[in-house]
């Protein structure tokens, strides 16, 4: 890219404008945008064109947009509602978890694998994509909802047990004990939200008072609570998501949590675009044929019992069979982590390619088949359709 100036900003210049010329398509055309950010970047990546050539470079800094949908998401939610919802929702996050743990073993012990490669793709059907389920659900509607808080607590107890699996494998390369990482976690998180209470109550809220009038301060101050708190999370070895989520409910009780809500959703979807699209342009389309047939086989298990599973457990728990099946529908994918904890697991020499290629293939089949299923149904802020579309 040497012959279009600064590579950094030719990227951004496809990323964006390519966009938005195939979101115009996808419109007119009534497809999920999502999928079209997908699509370019798969056009735009390695494996077709190769105009963006380090996509690892886009994806590294697209991560901040899924730090700015956790703060987002907590800042939505005061601590004593996000307690109540997560009384509710552990019994059926951990059942939900130990079958599609299951499944995933078993499908990969029919097609084959080791042991322990299967034991990985077990573990990478176990989460839903906490990114896709709230760039799908209406800020506005649902998330001040019954519905919205049952996703989002799954998602959150998903997203702890996925952090609990990436430390146990990292544990495994070093001398010492994976429980020991692990009882480091527990005792970790605990601190940090102490922490984050106390410094919300006692200094943050202090400070917005005093110049709430300003508001590029304050915006700017919302700005270094997320990010800080983020950074402080990996510090202590939980995830940038972990500690935004936490900097956000934090701030829930805030009188100015819905300015700050307001302002910063611009700055979220600017980079969750540029997350779209490099997870399509980190997607190797030489690899497609080896693991097509078991990747179609896992999408379609996971497609096809997700959802049902998690109606099924819901209406269980008292809820009505519309509000059981929808959420099901909405959690009926593979994860981001599932992604993470593959690669990782490769890297490790924990699983071979074909494995890690497996979780890779049938990811990104989910995340596309899931996409049209829920903004084709289900009221969405990217809904094709102007009955469904809600911000």
């Amino acid at each position: 890219m040497s012959g279009f100036g600064d590579p950094i900003i030719f990227a951004l210049f496809l990323i964006f404008t390519g966009a938005a010329v195939m979101a115009t398509l996808a419109l007119y055309a009534r497809q999920a945008l999502l999928v079209s950010y997908i699509v370019l970047g798969i056009l735009f990546g390695p494996s077709v064109f190769g105009l963006v050539a380090d996509a690892e470079l886009v994806k590294e800094v697209a991560h901040i947009g899924i730090i700015f949908l956790l703060f987002l998401l907590g800042i939505n939610l005061p601590p004593q509602r996000l307690v109540k919802l997560l009384r509710e929702t552990t019994w059926i996050t951990g059942i939900s978890s130990f079958l599609f743990f299951c499944i995933g073993a078993l499908a990969g012990l029919a097609m084959g694998f080791s042991l322990i490669e299967c034991l990985v793709v077990g573990a990478a059907l176990m989460f839903s994509s906490t990114i896709l389920g709230l760039k799908l659900l209406p800020t506005t509607v649902l998330h001040h909802q019954r519905t919205g808080d049952l996703i989002i607590s799954i998602l959150l107890l998903q997203d702890l047990i996925a952090i609990v699996i990436l430390l146990v494998l990292q544990a495994q390369s070093q001398v010492n004990l994976p429980w020991m990482n692990v009882g480091l976690l527990f005792l970790s998180l605990p601190g940090l939200v102490a922490f984050a209470y106390l410094f919300e109550r006692y200094v943050l809220v202090r400070v917005l008072r005093r110049f709430d009038k300003i508001h590029e301060y304050m915006f700017l101050v919302a700005i270094g609570w997320c990010l800080g708190l983020a950074q402080l999370a990996s510090m202590l070895g939980l995830s940038y998501e972990i500690g935004a989520f936490i900097a956000g409910v934090a701030m829930a009780s805030s009188p100015i949590s819905m300015f700050i809500a307001e302002s910063l959703k611009p700055l979220r979807d600017f980079f969750l675009v540029m997350f779209f699209f490099a997870l399509g342009a980190g997607f190797d389309l030489h690899i497609l044929m080896d693991v097509l047939l078991p990747a179609v086989i896992v999408a379609v298990l996971v497609l096809g019992l997700k959802p049902l599973v998690f109606k099924v457990l819901f209406q269980r728990s008292g809820e009505d069979e519309a509000r059981s099946g929808e959420i099901g529908v909405r959690l009926g994918q593979i994860s981001e982590f599932s992604l993470l904890i593959a690669m990782l697991a490769f890297d490790l020499n924990v699983i071979g390619d074909r494995a890690a290629h497996l979780i890779e293939v049938a990811a990104l089949l989910t995340f596309i088949a899931s996409s049209y299923l829920v903004v084709m149904r289900y009221p969405t802020p990217i809904a094709v359709s102007d009955r469904l579309r809600r911000d």
